[in-house]
C-alpha cells in the first residue's frame, strides 16, 4: 500500500515543562519550533513557571490547555500521554528536587514518572553562577545525567551569569538546541 505511513495523523507528543525564571516568558520561541519540527506539542509549568507564562497564548499555540496542578482524583487527563520532554527552563529547585525524586508538583511528578517510563528527557538548567556554584545542584545534574536525563548545562550553551542579571542574557538563549538534542536522544533510544 503506497503512502500508508502517512494515513495516521498521530504525531509524537512532546511535553514543554517550564519552570520559574524570566526565561519562561519565551518558551512559546520552542513550543514553535517543535511544532515545525512535527511535534504535538503541550506545555506543563511549576506553579513558580505559571508566573511567568502567557497560559491563554501558549493554549491558543498549542489547542492544549497549560498544566500547572495535579488533576483532582476522577477528572479525565485533558493532555495526550508525552513520549518525549524539554525541561526549560529548568531552575536549581526543579533540579534538585527532581533528583531527589520528589514528586510535590505535577511538572516533577511527571518528569520522575518519565525516567521510570524511559522516556527521552531533556532539561536546560537556567540560572544564575551563585546558584549553580551549590554543591546539590552541581550533585544533582550529575545523578540525572547518569539516570540517562540529557542535562544541557555549562558555557557552550549558556554563560552563567551573576546574580540579579539573568534577564539581561535571555536574548543569547539558544532555543534551537534542546530540540535538536532530543532529536539525538530520541533516535538514540529507538
Amino acid at each position: 500500500m503506497a503512502g500508508s505511513q502517512h494515513v495516521s495523523e498521530h504525531r509524537e507528543v512532546l511535553y514543554v515543562i517550564a519552570c520559574g525564571s524570566p526565561l519562561a516568558r519565551h518558551v512559546g520561541r520552542l513550543v514553535d519550533l517543535a511544532q515545525q519540527d512535527g511535534w504535538e506539542v503541550c506545555v506543563v509549568a511549576t506553579p513558580d513557571g505559571a508566573k511567568f507564562v502567557d497560559k491563554p497564548a501558549l493554549a491558543r499555540q498549542t489547542g492544549h490547555p497549560v498544566r500547572t496542578h495535579y488533576k483532582n482524583p476522577g477528572d479525565p487527563d485533558v493532555l495526550p500521554p508525552a513520549d518525549a520532554m524539554i525541561v526549560c527552563p529548568a531552575t536549581v529547585n526543579t533540579i534538585n528536587k527532581w533528583a531527589a525524586g520528589i514528586a510535590d508538583t505535577l511538572a516533577l511528578g511527571l518528569l520522575v514518572e518519565a525516567q521510570g517510563k524511559g522516556l527521552p528527557i531533556v532539561a536546560v538548567p537556567y540560572t544564575n553562577a551563585a546558584m549553580a556554584a551549590h554543591p546539590a545542584f552541581r550533585a544533582g545534574i550529575a545523578r540525572l545525567t547518569e539516570w540517562g536525563v540529557t542535562v544541557l548545562f555549562g558555557d557552550h550553551v549558556v554563560a552563567l551569569h551573576p546574580p540579579g542579571t539573568g534577564e539581561q542574557h535571555l536574548d543569547a538563549f539558544p532555543w534551537p538546541m534542546p530540540l535538536a538534542t532530543l532529536g539525538s536522544v530520541s533516535w538514540s533510544a529507538a
